[in-house]
């Protein structure tokens, strides 16, 4: 079982990447433990700056030094750096288009038993929404590895969202088929019988993949996209997926409103009318506990996934 969270991958992409490119700069917000970080600054103390609990500070530091040529990457709970500092996410980063990457930690419901104040159910609408951003969600390490690379080869904003425990593994070193903004068909149906579509992205991936198994075996032909890039949105992979399916599931840590749910929604009902379902968070304050407890009390479970489509198809 993989140990390594995506946000230790990060991690370890930078370190790497930091050994020939001075420009790279880590900025986090009294967060390094939580984010991993540690070991950059430890390593790399001349491209580190702790901002301390200031989350707005920390978006228009990291804004004031990309304009002078930094690759900046600031740490922070998504919980804080999608609402705290979202003005500056909007004015001083987004705006302008600078190269500033907002990296939200332990993303969703990762803080489960500190409550509402520590979950973002809300960032991805929120990030979305803005102008310029894009927004990721990487399912596991492997994944997380290859899109920080892409990201350091361009200058645009981006928010990622990772969360804070590891994630069974999807892909593996020497096979992880990737391509930026491009959703990764993770397995096609096997065209016999009634058809359904699952897109996911993030954590809810792996739970995707077994919901898939089963419903595979139940003779209902499934095929599953992992949606990292929910934006850009990668509307032409799901619109050549959902040819000929009754059925399209959307499934995502997140609220029901303004995610991949509602992108999902969007496309299909624009290009190939069929019914479509969202499996998400509820719109309430998400019960306290741990992730699993949680995931499990929402159906954002295997089983869960597989019964929202035997229901519905």
């Amino acid at each position: 079982m993989n140990k390594i969270p995506n946000r230790q991958a990060i991690c370890e992409v930078l370190m790497e990447k930091a050994k020939n490119d001075k420009d790279i700069i880590v900025l986090c917000s009294d967060s390094r433990g939580s984010a991993s970080m540690t070991p950059f600054f430890k390593a790399y103390p001349e491209q580190s700056v702790e901002v301390g609990i200031a989350e707005q500070n920390l978006v228009s530091i990291a804004a004031g030094m990309a304009h002078v040529g930094k690759k900046a990457y600031c740490f922070s709970p998504a919980c804080f750096i999608s609402t705290r500092s979202y003005e500056q996410a909007k004015v001083d980063v987004a705006y302008s288009n600078t190269n500033v990457k907002l990296i939200g930690i332990s993303g969703g419901i990762s803080y489960g038993e500190l409550g509402m104040s520590h979950h973002s159910a809300q960032d991805i609408a929120a990030m979305t929404a803005i102008p310029n951003m894009r927004v990721y969600l990487p399912s596991d390490r492997f994944q997380t590895a290859k899109l920080i690379e892409a990201l350091l080869k361009d200058e645009k904003p981006a928010y990622v969202r990772v969360g804070r425990n590891p994630v069974e593994d999807i892909y593996s070193e020497g096979d992880t088929p990737f391509e930026m903004d491009k959703a990764t068909v993770l397995k096609f149906g096997d065209g016999k019988g009634k058809k359904v579509v699952i897109t996911a992205c993030g954590e809810m991936v792996r739970p995707s993949i077994e919901a898939a198994k089963k419903l595979e075996q139940e003779g209902i032909s499934t095929t599953l996209l992992d949606m990292y890039c929910v934006k850009p949105f990668d509307s032409e992979a799901l619109i050549k997926a959902a040819d000929d399916a009754q059925l399209v599931v959307s499934v995502e840590e997140h609220a029901p409103f303004g995610g991949l749910g509602a992108n999902v929604a969007s496309v299909i009902s624009a290009n190939r009318p069929c019914r479509v379902i969202q499996r998400a968070l509820p719109d309430d304050h998400v019960i306290t506990g741990k992730s699993k407890a949680v995931f499990d009390h929402y159906g954002l479970n295997a089983e869960g996934i597989a019964d929202t489509v035997r229901v519905n198809l």
